[in-house]
Protein backbone atom coordinates (compact mmCIF):
# COMPACT_ATOMS: atom_id res chain seq x y z
CA UNK A 1 0.00 0.00 0.00
CA UNK A 2 1.31 3.42 -0.93
CA UNK A 3 0.86 6.33 1.40
CA UNK A 4 0.01 9.82 0.22
CA UNK A 5 3.10 12.03 0.45
CA UNK A 6 2.92 14.73 3.13
CA UNK A 7 1.92 18.21 1.94
CA UNK A 8 0.82 16.88 -1.43
CA UNK A 9 -2.99 17.05 -1.45
CA UNK A 10 -3.14 16.61 -5.23
CA UNK A 11 -1.48 13.18 -5.05
CA UNK A 12 -4.62 11.59 -3.63
CA UNK A 13 -6.77 13.28 -6.28
CA UNK A 14 -4.61 11.83 -9.06
CA UNK A 15 -4.89 8.35 -7.56
CA UNK A 16 -8.66 8.67 -7.20
CA UNK A 17 -9.01 9.87 -10.79
CA UNK A 18 -6.95 6.92 -12.07
CA UNK A 19 -9.06 4.44 -10.10
CA UNK A 20 -12.28 6.03 -11.36
CA UNK A 21 -11.06 5.96 -14.97
CA UNK A 22 -9.93 2.32 -14.80
CA UNK A 23 -13.17 1.32 -13.20
CA UNK A 24 -15.36 3.14 -15.74
CA UNK A 25 -13.39 2.07 -18.83
CA UNK A 26 -12.33 -1.44 -17.88
CA UNK A 27 -13.39 -3.15 -14.69
CA UNK A 28 -17.09 -2.30 -14.91
CA UNK A 29 -17.23 -4.00 -18.33
CA UNK A 30 -15.45 -7.25 -17.41
CA UNK A 31 -16.55 -10.01 -15.07
CA UNK A 32 -13.54 -10.50 -12.79
CA UNK A 33 -13.17 -14.05 -11.49
CA UNK A 34 -10.33 -13.72 -8.99
CA UNK A 35 -7.32 -11.62 -8.01
CA UNK A 36 -5.08 -13.17 -10.67
CA UNK A 37 -7.60 -12.34 -13.38
CA UNK A 38 -7.93 -8.76 -12.06
CA UNK A 39 -4.15 -8.30 -12.13
CA UNK A 40 -3.99 -9.59 -15.71
CA UNK A 41 -6.83 -7.32 -16.85
CA UNK A 42 -5.25 -4.28 -15.18
CA UNK A 43 -1.83 -5.10 -16.64
CA UNK A 44 -3.36 -5.30 -20.13
CA UNK A 45 -5.19 -2.01 -19.57
CA UNK A 46 -2.03 -0.23 -18.42
CA UNK A 47 0.02 -1.69 -21.28
CA UNK A 48 -2.58 -0.58 -23.82
CA UNK A 49 -2.80 2.98 -22.46
CA UNK A 50 0.87 3.49 -21.55
CA UNK A 51 1.94 4.91 -24.91
CA UNK A 52 -1.37 6.51 -25.79
CA UNK A 53 -1.59 10.00 -24.33
CA UNK A 54 -4.98 11.67 -24.45
CA UNK A 55 -3.42 14.93 -25.62
CA UNK A 56 -0.16 15.92 -27.21
CA UNK A 57 1.91 18.98 -26.41
CA UNK A 58 -0.13 22.15 -26.93
CA UNK A 59 -3.23 20.00 -27.50
CA UNK A 60 -1.77 18.75 -30.79
CA UNK A 61 -1.82 15.17 -32.04
CA UNK A 62 0.78 12.93 -30.35
CA UNK A 63 2.45 12.18 -33.70
CA UNK A 64 2.08 13.79 -37.12
CA UNK A 65 0.07 11.94 -39.71
CA UNK A 66 2.00 10.03 -42.35
CA UNK A 67 2.45 11.78 -45.67
CA UNK A 68 -0.04 10.10 -48.00
CA UNK A 69 0.72 10.51 -51.68
CA UNK A 70 -1.81 9.49 -54.32
CA UNK A 71 -1.05 6.49 -56.51
CA UNK A 72 0.49 7.09 -59.90
CA UNK A 73 -2.13 7.73 -62.55
CA UNK A 74 -0.07 7.54 -65.76
CA UNK A 75 -2.23 4.68 -67.11
CA UNK A 76 -5.56 6.43 -66.68
CA UNK A 77 -7.67 6.35 -69.84
CA UNK A 78 -5.74 3.59 -71.56
CA UNK A 79 -7.38 0.30 -72.37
Amino acid sequence: MLKTPPRAPKANAHAERWVRTVRAECVDWVLIWNRRHLERVLADYVRHHAGRPHRGIDLDRPAPLADITPARTDRVGRI
